[in-house]
């Protein structure tokens, strides 16, 4: 590639960024700038194609390992699977659910507000007519409402579930907030809620699905607050952040446990999207800063960031590629580039078996009920 198309690709690659879904107050017409920045990324490729190993040629993962350079172009065809996602309508879950409807998938999109969930639906019929999706309305800071979720979903004629996408979260809320159970909000959603919803939905769950939950590399910013989990005492937005992002990986890890324990053929893995510019910053302690750092990374400056759409990869690449159980995937270069398994991103405490046995048993008991893997 000669050095005038490199910066042009860049060029086009940090628009591309820049036009990310971006606020909670997101319409049509940002989400459809969202996939018109996408297609100017796929566009730019074809332009510019790398050479040999550095194309996403579609090859065999061995080990485990995603082939180099892995992206939206090397997803097979997932016509008759059935994905569940939660948090679908903006973000990371926007783009899975797209890049997934687009190759046949059909996707349950679980998200709290019916309205901006349509929206998002109506953004990827518009560029897939054919797409096959469906609204489940769900809190996730509602226990009672993830209760109900799968009623709902047999509601819908589905029976069965190829790919559970744990991917829904908050973020660093500057002040500490509750859930309907009065669980810290980012505990209480971004784990207790989808440690319920993975338990009430795995008798609908297909012999060979996967789970797969969204984590961060933010959790080695907490551990486990053992004696104090809800964060009653001495709330720190960021701590308590980790905190959730480490409950996640651990969760990931015992449950992969107790699956392959059990000789079951489903699947636990996690992914992280590395730093990818979409809404969940926008209502945390990050928020203020935004009207700085977005223009800053637009023009190449500062972190290294990327598009929702490339964040999105590792989760999608983990619900539809070549993996082995328990697997844990994010971007290459940790805070961007295509997806590639990411242990050595996750901080020491998240891969402790012991922790992730104790969280399970608490998970169970804040829930309410065992969750038995059989």
């Amino acid at each position: 590639m000669s050095g005038w198309a490199r910066a042009r690709l860049q060029v086009l690659q940090r628009q591309a960024i820049a036009l990310g879904p971006g606020s909670k107050k997101a319409t049509n017409n940002q989400m459809d700038q969202s996939l018109k920045a996408r297609g100017a990324e796929l566009r730019a490729a074809q332009l510019f194609p790398m050479k040999g190993a550095q194309r996403g040629l579609k090859m065999d993962a061995e080990a485990g390992q995603a082939p180099a350079n892995w992206g939206e172009g090397d997803i097979g065809d997932q016509t008759g699977k059935v994905v569940f996602i939660t948090g679908a309508n903006i973000g990371l879950g926007f783009e899975a659910a797209r890049m997934l409807s687009e190759r046949g998938a059909r996707i349950l999109m679980a998200c709290r507000d019916e309205s901006k969930a349509r929206e998002a639906m109506a953004a990827i019929k518009r560029r897939n007519g054919r797409a096959a999706l469906d609204f489940v309305g769900l809190d996730l800071a509602d226990l009672e409402q993830v209760a109900g979720v799968p009623e709902h979903v047999k509601t819908l004629g589905v029976s069965s579930i190829d790919v559970l996408l744990n991917n829904a979260g908050v973020m660093m809320p500057p002040k500490r907030q509750e859930t309907k159970q009065g669980y810290e909000l980012q505990f209480g959603v971004n784990h207790l809620a989808h440690f319920a919803l993975t338990r009430l939905l795995f008798p609908m769950l297909a012999p060979q699905a996967r789970v797969v939950t969204v984590a961060s590399i933010a959790d080695r910013r907490g551990d486990i607050r053992w004696d104090d989990p809800q964060w009653r005492k001495g709330y720190t937005p960021s701590a308590s952040y980790g905190q959730s992002k480490t409950a996640n990986l651990l969760f990931t890890l015992e449950l992969s446990r107790r699956l392959q324990a059990a000789g079951s053929a489903i699947m636990a893995l996690g992914a992280h999207p590395g730093v990818a510019m979409t809404n969940l910053a926008t209502s945390s302690t990050l928020g203020p800063w935004l009207w700085l750092v977005k223009p800053l990374v637009a023009i190449g400056i500062g972190p290294k960031v990327q598009s929702p759409a490339m964040g999105a990869l590792p989760e999608v690449y983990a619900a539809v590629g070549a993996v082995e159980p328990g697997a844990y995937f994010g971007p290459a270069q940790r805070t961007f580039g295509p997806p590639a398994r990411a242990e050595s991103h996750k901080a020491q405490h998240s891969g402790d078996a012991a922790a992730a046995r104790r969280l399970w048993s608490l998970s169970e008991e804040l829930t309410g009920a065992k969750f038995e893997v059989v």
